[in-house]
């Protein structure tokens, strides 16, 4: 698999936890714990979004 590839499987196993996160922060009643995933997940994502940019115009 090329560098970019595995960057691309990477950046889209982070969106997907980042999704997790979110709907786990839906569901929670506790207001801490639910901002605390909030959080978690768009860190997530932006660190999706780095490493997707990261895998762009690498050779294969």
């Amino acid at each position: 698999m090329s560098v970019a590839g595995e960057s691309g499987g990477r950046a889209q196993q982070l969106r997907q936890k980042a999704q997790e996160m979110e709907q786990a922060a839906e569901r929670s009643t506790d207001p801490d714990e639910r901002q605390r995933l909030k959080d978690r997940a768009r860190r997530l994502e932006e660190q999706s979004r780095r490493e997707s940019e990261m895998g762009i115009g690498e050779p294969m």
